[in-house]
């Protein structure tokens, strides 16, 4: 593996973690009844690590019943991907 991959697998990682650790988080907290992660908390989480959001949705079976919570974890994950791929072309592009 090159240091660029192993770079960006680094940086999946480190996005992705937060998300997931997050969703479990809630999980466990919902499970106990305690003070529960605000939704809004989560979507953004999702936004920052699409993938661990949809592992802790999906992986941990945590709020799959709630629509209107999923579509707006959708369109944030959707979203994402053009908007980090926008700052990447941003960056690239500022020093020509």
């Amino acid at each position: 593996m090159t240091t660029t991959e192993q770079a960006l697998v680094a940086a999946l990682v480190l996005l992705n973690l937060p998300s997931f650790i997050g969703f479990a988080a809630d999980k466990w907290r919902a499970g106990r009844g305690a003070w529960r992660i605000p939704e809004a908390t989560l979507i953004g989480l999702g936004w920052l690590g699409p993938l661990g959001a949809w592992l802790g949705v999906y992986g941990l079976r945590h709020k799959t019943r709630k629509g209107g919570f999923l579509l707006r974890l959708a369109l944030a994950t959707l979203v994402s991907p053009a908007a980090w791929a926008a700052a990447w072309l941003a960056h690239a592009h500022a020093g020509r």
